[in-house]
């Protein structure tokens, strides 16, 4: 080889020094890519589980409302009943006292 070729395939060390800043910049970029990416993974994860929290939370609730629902049936179910006592009752009452006006 003569030396016009050996100078041509030869970096110089500026075209050399680029090159590793280059490199090193694409390695800090990939770098801080991972790192974002364990954040973003990590947050993900974490709102994950928050969303299942909120359904359990929200599955209890419907639950508890369900069973206050029922018990909100049940008691005005009750209350009709006793107000249809009540008003039977009032119309003996009621007779009694027509029969005890009769007698005086």
């Amino acid at each position: 080889m003569d030396t016009a070729t050996t100078e041509s395939n030869t970096i110089s060390i500026d075209e050399f020094q680029a090159l590793e800043q280059k490199v090193l910049r694409a390695v800090e970029i990939v770098r801080r890519e991972r790192d974002a990416r364990a954040v973003a993974e990590a947050e993900a994860a974490a709102l994950r589980e928050e969303r299942d929290a909120i359904r359990d939370q929200r599955d209890a609730l419907r639950e508890q409302l369900d069973a206050l629902t029922s018990a909100s049936n049940a008691a005005q179910t009750q209350i009709a009943t006793l107000n249809q006592e009540r008003d039977a009752v009032r119309v003996r009452v009621e007779k009694m006292m027509q029969q005890i006006d009769e007698l005086l």
